[in-house]
């Protein structure tokens, strides 16, 4: 199980960058990945998966708010997504201490990395890389 989440995890991290990367064109649009726009933006919303405790498919939500974000050219949005898909991680870890916390790590680093980046915004991404690093037992 732990394996398989690990597993799962890195396959949607890297699925995300693939449709996401910065400087490429974009991906012709196809049955799996949604074209980018305002409305699939909005309907890319995570929080009742989150509180339902399917941690899993918010983060699949949060990976595509932040696609649908980038391709928007929103800076503001990519951060706050990236955070968010990284703090699903970290609570997939809470529950479970085997869940690699790598790929949040990745996430909050690229997320303080956003050009522009509201100070609200950087201040809990620092927090949770905090608490990544301390977690992971890595210093600063």
């Amino acid at each position: 199980m732990r394996k398989a989440l690990a597993f799962g995890i890195s396959v949607l991290l890297a699925a995300g960058a693939a449709a996401a990367s910065p400087g490429q064109a974009p991906a012709t649009p196809s049955k799996t990945i949604q074209p980018v726009s305002w409305d699939a933006w909005l309907a890319a919303k995570a929080e009742e998966n989150d509180a339902a405790g399917n941690l899993i498919t918010a983060l699949q939500y949060y990976l595509e708010y932040t696609r649908q974000a980038e391709g928007l050219n929103s800076p503001a949005r990519v951060a706050w997504g990236k955070n968010n898909a990284a703090y699903m991680i970290i609570k997939m870890h809470r529950q479970d201490p085997s869940v690699d916390l790598a790929p949040a790590r990745k996430l909050l680093e690229e997320g303080l990395g956003v050009e522009g980046v509201a100070e609200d915004c950087r201040k809990v991404l620092e927090m949770n890389l905090e608490y990544v690093r301390s977690a992971a037992g890595t210093p600063r």
